[in-house]
């Protein structure tokens, strides 16, 4: 008979990673960290409660988004600090309006989307530094958002953004930057890098939501390069 953890061991940080899955299809929706105040509510509530380490504060999934996680059940691995939320999601897990933040494809020849997905970032020749996969990915990205825009599809994080108008387009622009400030000041690479395509990403939606093209924006840039 195998034993059971006496206790969840939270790390120093008090936090305990939280993968999310899908309670009926059994895929890896996300991956978060919840604190004990963060785990209590989410037993006590049935919704999922995180903590986010960006911004240093409870995070109830969905309460900006609609998108909301009924918790079916918890699991707690064999050493106590890692759990698995079994959950009924009202909608997409990921903020780009996928179902999972797991819909890219990692292989011998970079990193492709899969058939489901909306992103991708492939390998170029001259790599990041030569500026050729960074205005690619934002140029695709921005197309993503376009067609969201025209079609508004039901399921769609970035349509319900522009439903629910300019205000909260630009709320959701305020919020990024608001984290993104302190990603920089807590010093932390990987949260920098994480709010600021956040950041860029909800700057796209903003763009579209205006009318305003991503080639006035390069217009704009090169302008002042001059």
């Amino acid at each position: 008979m195998t034993e059971s953890p006496q206790s969840f061991k939270f790390d120093d940080k008090g936090l305990i990673p939280a993968i999310v899955q899908d309670a009926t299809t059994r895929d890896v929706l996300m991956v978060a960290y919840v604190n004990r105040e963060a785990l209590q509510r989410t037993i006590a509530t049935g919704d999922a409660w995180f903590w986010s380490r960006s911004r240093q504060e409870l995070w109830h999934k969905g309460s900006t988004s609609g998108n909301y996680q009924r918790v079916r059940r918890l699991r707690l691995d064999c050493d106590g600090d890692a759990i698995i939320m079994d959950v009924d999601p009202d909608g997409p897990a990921c903020h780009t309006g996928e179902r999972t933040c797991f819909f890219h494809t990692v292989d011998a020849t970079g990193i492709h989307r899969d058939e489901a997905g909306e992103d991708v970032a492939e390998p170029t020749a001259g790599g990041p530094e030569s500026g050729g996969a960074t205005a690619a990915i934002v140029e695709e990205l921005a197309q993503v958002i376009a067609g969201r825009h025209a079609e508004m599809p039901e399921g769609s994080y970035v349509a319900q953004l522009l439903r629910a108008g300019i205000d909260r387009v630009a709320k959701k622009v305020g919020e990024e930057a608001a984290e993104t400030i302190i990603a920089a000041k807590n010093g932390a690479h990987d949260e920098i890098v994480w709010e600021v395509a956040d950041l860029w990403f909800h700057s796209l939606v903003l763009l579209e939501a205006c009318g305003v093209s991503l080639a006035d924006i390069w217009a704009e840039l090169a302008r002042r390069r001059h």
